[in-house]
């Protein structure tokens, strides 16, 4: 995944005014634990109008949903839930033949309080982007719930690194 597109998706994200919350690897690398990921995770917060604006910045860099569905289909509650309960879903996964090396995977529920986690989060720069990623502790807390064994590894070095100005 190339520091330029992040960058161009996370500015997409900003002009936008899209209420987000940078997740996963590269959350762990934006606080300071240099490691590879394949992804970018995201969690909005999943009202309707957030979704759509979530939607539509990034169909402006060329995304579009890995399964054939109208993404804009995500920002129905109802439609989430069958997608959870039905298919085992977790996250909303979008690619772009612009940007091939970045996946963008936008979770279908949020895992904490949205408003709480986002009162906690750090900004960080990727460039000339100013992102809004979750605070260590909650990022730990994501990481100790999934049982994953890189998800364990990772919560450990967090934790090694000290707190955050958000913990």
């Amino acid at each position: 995944m190339a520091a330029g597109d992040l960058e161009r998706v996370f500015e997409a994200l900003e002009a936008a005014g899209v209420r987000y919350l940078v997740v996963g690897g590269v959350a762990v690398v934006l606080h300071g634990h240099l490691r590879f990921t394949a992804d970018l995770d995201l969690v909005v917060q999943l009202d309707e109008s957030n979704v759509k604006l979530t939607i539509s910045a990034l169909q402006t860099l060329g995304f579009r949903p890995r399964p054939p569905v109208d993404p804009f289909q995500l920002a129905d509650p109802a439609v989430r839930r069958t997608w959870i309960d039905d298919k085992g879903l977790v996250v909303f996964t979008m690619w772009s033949s612009e940007m091939p090396g970045t996946e963008i995977d936008i979770f279908v529920e949020e895992p904490f309080d949205f408003d709480e986690a986002y009162s906690r989060a750090i900004k960080a720069d990727v460039g000339a982007a100013t992102v809004t990623v979750v605070s260590r502790r909650d990022l730990v807390a994501m990481k100790r719930s999934t049982g994953r064994a890189q998800d364990e590894e990772d919560a450990a070095v967090l934790e090694s690194l000290g707190d955050d100005e958000s913990s």
